[in-house]
């Protein structure tokens, strides 16, 4: 017998009522996702911090506020073309990076959002994200801007997480925002060929 597909729906609520780790007894908000369901673009963040944790909605402090900013120069948003959720759903103390066990705990409801949406587009952002689906030891200064094959037949891209854009302010060539600033205008291209 074949298993019924769920829905996002579903695998929110699932989500919602989830204690597989210690994340679940200390959220105030499960931080599932934002922007439109689409097949197109994926944007995947590390993980919710104070304002997201408060909010239930992902990026949405300073550097969420930055990252809008950079996808709108290119025709994005998350009101037109964009899903953006987090390899973690709940807030880790302190905001520090998220524990092995925390990222397995929570992968089903990670690999469930791309099973439904199978997007042909995934944006990793940040270290995190970068680890959570390639096998690779240098860090995000060498594979971001690159193209790697991801679930489904998509193309992942790691960039910057933009809080570590808000601490490198140079736009000198080569600087963190002049190299996001070239990832974006090619994540761009590429989706505009889909």
């Amino acid at each position: 017998m074949q298993q019924q597909k769920l829905s996002l729906q579903e695998v929110k609520k699932s989500c919602e009522n989830c204690y597989k780790c210690e994340l679940g007894k200390s959220r105030t908000n499960v931080v599932f996702s934002s922007g439109v369901e689409n097949n197109k673009l994926m944007v995947i963040g590390e993980a919710p911090g104070y304002y997201e944790d408060r909010s239930g909605i992902p990026f949405v402090g300073k550097a969420g506020k930055l990252l809008d900013k950079i996808l709108e120069s290119q025709g994005f948003s998350r009101e037109k073309n964009i899903y953006i959720c987090n390899t973690i759903k709940c807030r880790p103390p302190n905001n520090r990076n998220p524990l092995p066990e925390e990222k397995n705990a929570c992968r089903e409801y990670l690999d469930a959002q791309i099973d439904i949406l199978k997007p042909a587009i995934i944006i990793l952002c940040g270290g995190v994200a970068v680890k959570s689906f390639l096998e690779t030891s240098p860090g995000i200064t060498k594979v971001r801007g690159r193209w790697y094959d991801g679930p489904h037949g998509s193309s992942m891209m790691p960039i910057f997480h933009p809080s570590y854009l808000l601490r490198n302010d140079s736009r000198e060539k080569g600087s963190p925002k002049w190299l996001m600033w070239q990832d974006i205008q090619e994540i761009k291209r590429v989706y505009d060929s889909i």
